[in-house]
């Protein structure tokens, strides 16, 4: 079936779910049913399908819906058949998501997801990668909050510096500065299970160890090495930093997104990620007091008795902030490319996002990658992508056009 033929641009599956919900809220809202993309809501249950459906609103009464199991390989080939995208947001996606990949590389069908799950990812790419490019479909992980702000941020400082000088940076930083928001249940069943396997896994934790754990087979080497644990001076931004929890994910995405085109950012291009506390001893002990607080996070995931009590009082999947912390949420990063030859001709950049991070923006940032998937053209064929690689351009322009995601350069 041609894509033209299919009967859908977009499929949402896990639409019941805490986060499917938003994603469906924003389709709705930003494009609306029966208009000019054309989607539809899948999960289990037809009638919780049919809730979210007439929680849209009368305008919504005639969106398609599928109903299918996780489980059920015939109903995810047929559900892959029909569609250019399917848009997914059903986690743990290393417990529900590997049989929806395969559906999508047979049927050459692209797909995008929330994924934070490093490990997964990898297994996915050894997997698959080659079926997709013969098929033609392009599987895109990782288009929420992890990792849009790091990889289309680095991509956004690299075109900008070579607009302004002609030149890529050999060095970008990436500084949290500040956010606020709400974690939801899934993303916490997502971490511990990912947690979970490593534990059974001693070449899983290898890989989380590797800053280069994504790249093609061939590229696994380059200048970065571990992400930043402890706490370190920044002169760049005269402030104390610490770590930051996203960072072994998004760091090995940018970097593999240097790899999958071409190490267009130079081949001893270095990239990191940290928070940005302050400067002075206040500053020096909030960056002490992340990194024991990450430490002791990572250290009690790894024994099964700790983890079942974080599992216990955590939030339930399917639950997650309210719409008041949503609406109020926001996230505020910045970025440092270093000029390779010229300090004064360094860059800085800034990314705002107008909801919070781990929801409002993501539900945003990972409907506009599935249009973007569906609807515009993008000069690759087929394989395992980053959102930087497969979408660059056209994904920087929709997020600041309709996600509330802004990228600008700080004169």
């Amino acid at each position: 079936m041609t894509e033209a033929a299919k009967d859908f641009d977009v499929v949402l599956w896990g639409a019941t779910g805490f986060t499917g919900k938003l994603v469906a809220e924003y389709l709705c809202e930003r494009y609306g049913v029966g208009a000019d993309l054309r989607w539809a809501i899948a999960g289990r249950k037809e009638s919780r399908l049919e809730r979210v459906r007439h929680a849209l609103g009368k305008e919504a009464s005639e969106l398609p819906l599928l109903v299918g199991d996780a489980e059920d390989a015939e109903f995810l080939a047929s559900m892959a058949q029909r569609t250019k995208v399917v848009c997914t947001t059903v986690g743990p996606y290393a417990r529900y998501g590997s049989k929806l990949v395969a559906a999508c590389v047979e049927a050459g069908t692209h797909y995008c997801d929330l994924t934070g799950e490093l490990q997964w990812v990898r297994q996915m790419i050894d997997t698959h990668a080659a079926t997709a490019e013969d098929s033609g479909a392009r599987i895109v992980h990782s288009c929420g909050f992890d990792c849009i702000p790091s990889d289309i941020g680095a991509f956004f400082m690299q075109e900008e510096m070579r607009r302004r000088h002609e030149t890529t940076s050999e060095h970008i930083k990436y500084r949290v500065r500040s956010f606020s928001g709400g974690f939801s249940g899934g993303t916490i069943a997502s971490m511990l299970n990912m947690m979970r396997e490593m534990e059974k896994d001693p070449e899983m934790r290898k890989l989380m160890a590797d800053p280069y754990g994504l790249n093609p087979r061939d590229q696994r080497g380059g200048p970065d090495g571990g992400d930043q644990m402890g706490p370190v001076y920044d002169e760049d931004f005269s402030s104390w930093t610490g770590p930051f929890v996203m960072a072994a994910l998004n760091t090995r995405v940018v970097r593999r997104t240097n790899a999958l085109i071409g190490q267009a950012y130079g081949k001893n291009f270095r990239y990191d990620e940290a928070t940005l506390t302050g400067d002075g001893p206040m500053g020096f002990a909030k960056a002490a007091g992340l990194a024991a607080g990450l430490g002791a996070t990572m250290a009690a995931g790894a024994v099964s008795p700790l983890r079942d009590l974080m599992a216990r009082f955590a939030p339930d999947p399917g639950e997650g902030p309210s719409p008041e912390v949503r609406e109020k949420g926001y996230f505020e990063i910045f970025l440092f490319a270093e000029h390779p030859i010229d300090p004064g001709k360094s860059l800085r950049g800034r990314i705002y996002g107008d909801r919070d991070p781990g929801y409002g923006s993501t539900a945003k940032m990972l409907g506009e990658s599935a249009v973007c998937l569906a609807m515009d053209p993008l000069p690759i064929g087929g394989g395992f992508w980053t959102t930087a690689a497969a979408m660059g351009e056209p994904l920087l322009e929709r997020l600041q056009a309709n996600a509330g995601v802004s990228f600008s350069i700080v004169e």
